[in-house]
């Protein structure tokens, strides 16, 4: 399992518990009936700068500044974890520098510098990211703090679904979004080692799918070129640590379109009045496939995030056509 343990989960939820917010669960009479099961939202977009994303950066920084010291910090991210980083970093009186892809969406890259983090721009490829991150690397002695690939982040997105697990009584799935695999690695071992009944559910854009294929095929498959998804959060791949990890212990992975995902943003908007992220929204879309079962199951969806920009291109584009008809 990666050598992770039990304890480490413990140890990340007491370092984060008094910085973090802990969101709440909301339920929807209405998205009961569209959905045919009982739905409870974990609320991550109303958590702190927007995302659930502060729980691993936090976890992580916080470790290493104890433990080192540490004066600096840098990662690359499209958003979220960007505005997290540098919130942590200012919180601890770090510096925080963030490369971005040129394509990120506006309101999380004026989020990012509103937290002090240093922004520099690269083309949308992690290739373009990895190199600019190992010269700001190298040249400001900065210390990494990935988006998703480490066990101190997973662990602290963990926490995540031990809040659930506490909150809600016989849980018998919680579906989760997946860009990099950070938060389903980290709400997989949290059901692994606390409530094993609990059915892991990966949703995830079929213009973003690597996740499904690996979890279809048995081994890491990666993109050929940039996702095209409005779910900007979810763009990432999967490593090797993360996709072991779903292999062990995720139950399935469901993909979604993107009209999709648009219709469950709607309905999140319209009908729940819950700002949600596409990202965010993806697994309402997920969830709304998961009908016609025997019996209605009691199901925990995250709402990663609530970062979403009004005033991307597709905002204005988007058909209401089809948006009862989920």
């Amino acid at each position: 399992m990666n050598c992770f343990h039990r304890e480490e989960l413990l140890i990340a939820f007491q370092r984060i518990r008094n910085f973090v917010q802990h969101t709440p669960i909301l339920t929807s009479h209405i998205l009961n009936e569209m959905s045919e099961n009982y739905l409870f939202l974990k609320a991550e977009n109303l958590q702190r700068t927007g995302s659930f994303k502060i729980r691993g950066a936090y976890n992580m920084t916080k470790k290493n500044f104890d433990n080192e010291r540490i004066k600096s910090v840098a990662t690359h991210s499209s958003g979220n974890h960007a505005q997290a980083l540098a919130f942590c970093a200012k919180e601890l009186g770090l510096k925080s520098y963030i490369i971005m892809p040129k394509d990120a969406p506006t309101i999380k890259k004026t989020a990012t510098e509103s937290y002090g983090g240093l922004i520099t721009e690269c083309t949308p490829m992690l290739e373009s990211r990895e190199k600019m991150l190992n010269e700001i690397l190298e040249e400001k002695k900065a210390t990494f703090i990935p988006p998703y690939d480490h066990k101190h982040i997973i662990t602290g997105q963990a926490t995540v679904a031990m809040e659930m697990i506490d909150d809600v009584d016989s849980l018998d799935s919680i579906v989760v979004p997946i860009g990099g695999g950070g938060l389903i690695s980290g709400s997989a071992l949290a059901t692994h080692y606390f409530c094993k009944k609990i059915k892991i559910i990966g949703a995830e854009p079929e213009k973003a799918d690597d996740a499904y294929r690996s979890f279809a095929s048995g081994s890491l498959q990666g993109l050929s070129k940039p996702a095209k998804t409005i779910a900007d959060g979810l763009k990432a791949q999967l490593s090797p640590l993360t996709f072991s990890i779903i292999q062990k212990h995720v139950y399935d992975i469901i993909r979604v379109s993107e009209q999709d995902i648009i219709n469950a943003m709607y309905t999140l908007w319209e009908r729940c009045k819950l700002i949600v992220e596409p990202s965010g929204a993806v697994p309402i879309a997920a969830a709304f496939k998961m009908k016609n079962t025997k019996t209605k199951k009691r199901i925990g969806i995250v709402l990663s995030g609530g970062n979403v920009d009004i005033k991307y291109p597709w905002f204005d584009k988007l058909s209401l056509k089809s948006f009862f008809r989920v």
